[in-house]
């Protein structure tokens, strides 16, 4: 696995494609890791003649995890200051100097959920090195936007088993979170789920890292007059049935970024499983079309 130094931080990468060919960036969500970004699902995107590059965020998986507590989410709600290891901003300069390191002087952009967000970011403070962004499942920060379900968010926030101690239930709360938030259609893959939270957790997984980053999108605000200075072809993807973000999430997210393009995908939950992967990548192919 190759790593690429940018600042302090040592962020592991791989790439598909052709090395020549445009670069498109793959932005994990919270918590979550570069596998997520499936190898078929990148192999399929580099057939249409992009280099597809993924990579783990910082505190997640086999990069550099950030020595800092848990943020106080008690004093956030409160409306009192915490202080933040890092902000969504310098997650997505962090995608900035690994394009850097790369020698990448312009990119596609495609993040989903909190990867979603840093995209957004990349495209209204870098413009010059974006050629184009899609926000798959993602928000715009609007605080009026309605809540996730609220078992999801109890999921999300409450306490997982220690999988030190008990890696079973541990995965057991992987798989059962990841089927809460899934699409009602096609069948939930279980196994697959499974394999893919115990890679994960072999990879390089810490609770603390996720409240990190959970603090993090919680501090960035309404994103909206970021999002209207957007120059970019931009692409925004929905699921129809997403419970973390409902669907308002992403059409406010389109309504705020000049000429974006809105796709919702009927039956599509806060994930992206092997069926819907098709007209994902056609729809992120044409919106990189767009650019050329």
């Amino acid at each position: 696995m190759p790593f690429a130094r940018v600042q302090d931080l040592d962020l592991a990468y791989d790439s598909f494609g052709d090395a020549d060919a445009p670069a498109l960036l793959l932005i994990a969500g919270l918590g979550t890791q570069m596998i997520r970004w499936t190898e078929s699902f990148c192999t399929a995107l580099a057939a249409h003649g992009l280099r597809v590059i993924r990579f783990d965020n910082r505190d997640s998986g086999l990069s550099t995890h950030i020595d800092a507590p848990a943020p106080d989410f008690v004093a956030m709600m409160a409306g009192r200051p915490i202080g933040l290891p890092y902000t969504l901003t310098d997650m997505a300069g962090d995608a900035i100097g690994l394009l850097d390191a790369l020698g990448v002087a312009q990119a596609h952009i495609v993040g989903r959920s909190m990867g979603g967000m840093i995209a957004q970011i990349m495209a209204s403070q870098w413009p010059p090195r974006v050629l184009s962004l899609t926000s798959i499942m993602a928000s715009s920060g609007n605080p009026s936007l309605p809540p996730p379900a609220p078992e999801v968010l109890a999921m999300l926030m409450g306490p997982a088993p220690d999988p030190h101690r008990d890696e079973a239930g541990f995965l057991a709360h992987r798989l059962a979170f990841a089927r809460r938030i899934a699409a009602p259609a096609p069948p939930f893959d279980e196994a697959e789920h499974h394999a893919l939270a115990l890679a994960e957790l072999r990879r390089g997984w810490q609770a603390s890292a996720t409240a990190r980053q959970m603090a993090a999108i919680a501090m960035d605000g309404d994103r909206r007059p970021r999002l209207a200075t957007i120059t970019a072809p931009a692409l925004v993807i929905h699921g129809s049935a997403d419970p973390l973000f409902p669907p308002p999430h992403g059409q406010d997210t389109a309504s705020a970024i000049p000429d974006a393009r809105f796709l919702i995908v009927a039956g599509m939950g806060h994930d992206l499983p092997a069926p819907f992967h098709p007209a994902v990548i056609e729809a992120i192919a044409q919106t990189c079309r767009q650019s050329r």
